[in-house]
């Protein structure tokens, strides 16, 4: 078992490898949250409830946050909840809501029965 100390020393090493990434935060983007109202201004943006409703729910590690009066914006996030960005949704189409997830490295989740790729029948 390695020693305490040299635990603490890995850490730190970690923390100042993920620090030096800096400017490029996407590379650091772990998850988003879409933060808005659920009702009074969505209303008037047909195409972004569309997409806060019906689209976020296909997509890995994408969620929904409902706050009160609140435009709705995409939130990027790190592995540490830490906000790298914040997106304003309202000037744009249902399009370009997904089209910007995915250029952000947002996938979307695989149907439950369709079959990892790596996994053969014979792997079984």
């Amino acid at each position: 078992m390695a020693p305490q100390w040299l635990e603490y020393v890995f850490l730190i090493f970690i923390l100042m490898v993920y620090e030096t990434q800096g400017d490029n935060h996407e590379r650091n983007i772990f998850a988003a949250r879409v933060e808005s109202c659920s009702g009074c201004r969505l209303n008037r943006l047909p195409e972004v409830k569309k997409f806060i409703f019906e689209d976020v729910p296909l997509y890995e590690f994408v969620e929904f946050q409902h706050i009160q009066g609140a435009s709705p914006e995409l939130v990027l996030i790190d592995l540490y909840d830490k906000e790298l960005e914040r997106i304003d949704l309202a000037p744009l189409s249902r399009q370009d809501c997904n089209d910007l997830l995915i250029k952000k490295g947002f996938l979307k989740k695989k149907p439950d029965n369709e079959v990892h790729p790596n996994l053969q029948h014979e792997d079984f």
